[in-house]
């Protein structure tokens, strides 16, 4: 007989909503989040999960069940920072309910959906796992700052390496099957400094790299798009010189690239396009990637490049089909099926772990790192409802 976890959901409602405003209430930016993974682990446990493990890094993972097939649903628990204050209409952590709408800092992007998943986890202890499942709820850390680098250390230390992963960001109550990969890139121009009053005598980084500028956003007009995840994309972010003083001409110039990547767009690919560019060539400018290495909340440190991949699911990928027919069995409706346009821990699970990956959230993608962001309850309690049943759609599978 099927279980109707979209009725479950309701009734856990407010107890969901409950422990969803302490978690916007809980200040968690990355490599802060000991408070926030604190109040989750009392929850899982208040929940009867079978077992709480916070890993070296700070990841939380509950445990339900012992089967030898493996489903992990996650949600980082980071946040970025409020930006303009005066930009908010309600305090950013301290949660306000209005016509069925929740807001603060991290409701979409994305403690709903780390609250809905927790609360799923509660649902099928309550009725009963597949029996050949053990399901995984994971609160992950540092993903604002880098992305995926939590499920590096799950999948490599912790070796737990699940067989399908659900990703919590928001979707707007849609099935995710992908996103564009990126890059965080610097290209490094040199000169000799000399006496600002007689320019001449030097050779101006600065204006070595004026070139460069212009041929990238060229490079990005000329980029084309990929089905289905769309076109690859690449913009300037930062500049920044170096000289002896403001009096000086400029013996180093350096630019931040944030670097987008459609199918097929691969490190070799996007590194190739930048040395090619002629005013490169011409200035003999220096490419690299950049690296990661700012400790977790716990003091450890777990040095990555920031290199995170492009990944998308077939829609005939037997995980597609599992979150479809999850979504019709607990909504009688058929789903929306879409992908992310910013980047998620999927670029570790499906991009450099090749795990089958899905995503499901609740709240919507545009409220991210956005001033009022928030969320409605019953996108709350239907991403509960829908976590469950793809659990029970999985677990069908023998």
């Amino acid at each position: 007989m099927s279980t109707d976890y979209l009725a479950l959901s309701r009734e856990w409602e407010p107890k969901l909503t409950a422990f969803f405003r302490d978690l916007i209430a809980i200040k968690s930016l990355s490599s802060e989040e000991g408070d926030v993974v604190a109040r989750i682990e009392k929850e899982m446990k208040d929940l009867g999960y079978d077992e709480v493990t916070i890993d070296p890094m700070g990841n939380i993972l509950g445990r339900i069940g012992n089967g030898p097939r493996i489903v992990a649903i996650d949600g980082h628990v980071d946040t970025v920072d409020v930006g303009d204050l005066a930009a908010w209409k309600t305090d950013p952590f301290d949660p306000v309910l209005k016509d069925g709408v929740i807001y603060g800092r991290g409701c979409s992007d994305m403690k709903g959906g780390v609250a809905s998943s927790i609360y799923a986890g509660a649902i099928l202890k309550a009725t009963g796992m597949p029996e050949d499942v053990t399901l995984y709820v994971t609160g992950t850390v540092q993903e604002e700052d880098c992305d995926g680098l939590c499920w590096q250390y799950i999948v490599n230390e912790d070796k737990v390496r699940p067989d399908v992963v659900v990703i919590t960001e928001p979707t707007s109550l849609r099935i995710y099957r992908g996103q564009r990969g990126r890059m965080e890139i610097e290209i490094e121009t040199t000169g000799v400094s000399c006496h600002g009053s007689a320019p001449e005598r030097g050779e101006n980084a600065v204006y070595k790299m004026a070139p460069i500028i212009a041929d990238i956003e060229k490079l990005n007009e000329e980029l084309k798009p990929v089905a289905p995840l769309g076109k690859g994309t690449v913009t300037i972010s930062h500049i920044r010189s170096r000289s002896p003083s403001l009096c000086a001409v400029a013996d180093g110039c350096v630019i931040h690239l944030d670097r987008r990547m459609t199918v097929g767009e691969t490190e070799d690919v996007v590194i190739g396009q930048l040395k090619a560019l002629p005013s490169v060539q011409k200035a003999k400018a220096e490419i690299r990637v950049l690296e990661y290495d700012t400790p977790s909340y716990t003091g450890l440190a777990y040095p990555t490049r920031k290199y995170y991949p492009t990944w998308e699911m077939p829609e005939t990928t037997p995980e597609v089909k599992w979150a479809r027919e999850a979504y019709a069995e607990v909504f009688a409706a058929e789903p929306e099926v879409g992908h992310w346009t910013f980047s998620t821990n999927g670029v570790a699970t499906a991009g450099m772990h090749e795990i089958p990956t899905i995503g499901f959230g609740p709240g919507h993608e545009h409220f991210a790192h956005a001033p009022n962001e928030c969320v409605e309850v019953e996108h709350l309690v239907r991403a509960c409802a829908f976590y469950a049943g793809f659990v029970r759609s999985f677990g069908r599978v023998k």
